[in-house]
């Protein structure tokens, strides 16, 4: 058994290592060949009554319930009482992945009025909606911890972005439904007013809070030996959603391309990325906190859980599947910038270090 997790970890890391290529693989893959990402999306395994709601058990939703619950075994309520040490930044940390979207997509509405094509528009604010208005992943940590930053930080702003998203997520999408036309700003109103907050309760909070009562029965030490296995499972999980999300969307835009609509989806989704992380990085500067304070706020405002808003969006919005593809760009541009940042700081502090044992 311990050659066996041991090999399971050395396999972790290297697929953390590449795991953006896994990543790209898997939305080509769902471009060429979707046919198996759309049966997935269509297996119904029955359905249950939650919270007042009926809902009807499809693969998708039960990987990013899986995804949520992983994340919730990962939390630990000791590390989490530090944060009491530090509300500030973590009340900044939420107002920044709160507001920096918000202000980033009221300028592009602004931006895009001069662009030819209105219903594109429209496509493009919508995805975008649905990203600002999602909870901080519940890779950031993971991410943050790899760069040797402040985990009780990180997960301070999963828990708290992903408890209070039945407020916020609303919040954001009828901002966002005002600036929008048509039939997109009613689907927005409405899916504020009835399915957002339905959907995050059942398929986001309910898992990640029975992972954390699940770590707190079974203790650390137990789970301690799964660890491997669990991020493994994850990465599975991961890339099968994202393949299977992304086969909706992904063949109609690529089978007859509009070169034009997806570079300035594209180039939004960098400025809006590079806006969220550059956030983090000025929220730091503003609290003169510590490099590991500043790398858990820049991973934690710049990685949206995008997962779940590409479920969302193909539940609620599978009339408009292009709204699907701001969602996709968005997030294969956060992967690709938390790969930098990680690399980034990661020189940084192999710098620090030699430059402390030179002296």
């Amino acid at each position: 058994m311990p050659a066996l997790r041991n090999a399971v970890e050395a396999l972790v890391q290297l697929i953390h290592r590449y795991f953006i290529w896994a990543t790209i693989g898997a939305y080509v893959l769902a471009a060429i060949a979707p046919n198996l990402g759309l049966w997935i999306r269509n297996i119904e395994l029955g359905s249950i009554t939650l919270l007042q709601n009926q809902v009807v058990l499809s693969v998708p939703l039960l990987l990013l319930a899986a995804l949520l619950f992983n994340a919730g075994l990962g939390v630990k309520v000791r590390e989490l009482r530090q944060l009491l040490q530090q509300p500030f930044v973590l009340v900044s940390g939420l107002l920044g992945n709160l507001a920096t979207p918000l202000v980033c997509i009221l300028g592009f509405s602004l931006a895009l009025q001069f662009w030819y094509e209105s219903e594109e528009v429209q496509q493009i604010l919508v995805g975008l909606a649905l990203v600002a208005a999602m909870p901080i992943a519940g890779a950031s940590p993971a991410w943050a911890q790899n760069a040797n930053g402040n985990l009780a930080l990180s997960l301070g702003l999963v828990l708290l972005t992903t408890a209070l998203s039945p407020l916020f997520t609303p919040m954001v999408l009828h901002v966002v439904g005002f600036v929008t036309i048509d039939d997109y700003s009613e689907d927005l109103h409405e899916l504020a007013s009835n399915g957002a907050v339905a959907f995050l309760g059942i398929w986001v909070i309910l898992p990640a809070v029975l992972g954390i009562l699940t770590q707190w029965v079974l203790g650390e030490r137990r789970l301690a030996t799964s660890k491997p296995y669990v991020k493994l499972l994850n990465y599975g999980v991961l890339v099968s959603l994202t393949y299977s999300n992304a086969a909706l969307a992904l063949p109609k835009a690529f089978s007859n391309p509009d070169i034009d609509f997806l570079v300035i989806i594209g180039v939004i989704s960098f400025l809006l990325c590079l806006a969220a992380f550059g956030s983090g990085y000025l929220l730091s500067r503003v609290f003169r906190t510590d490099r590991s304070d500043r790398v858990s706020l820049m991973f934690g405002l710049g990685m949206n859980n995008n997962g779940a808003g590409l479920v969302l969006a193909s539940m609620a919005l599978g009339d408009h599947p292009e709204v699907m593809l701001p969602i996709i760009f968005y997030n294969l541009v956060q992967h690709l910038m938390a790969a930098s940042v990680d690399r980034i700081m990661f020189q940084q502090a192999q710098q620090m270090e030699a430059t402390r044992v030179g002296t």
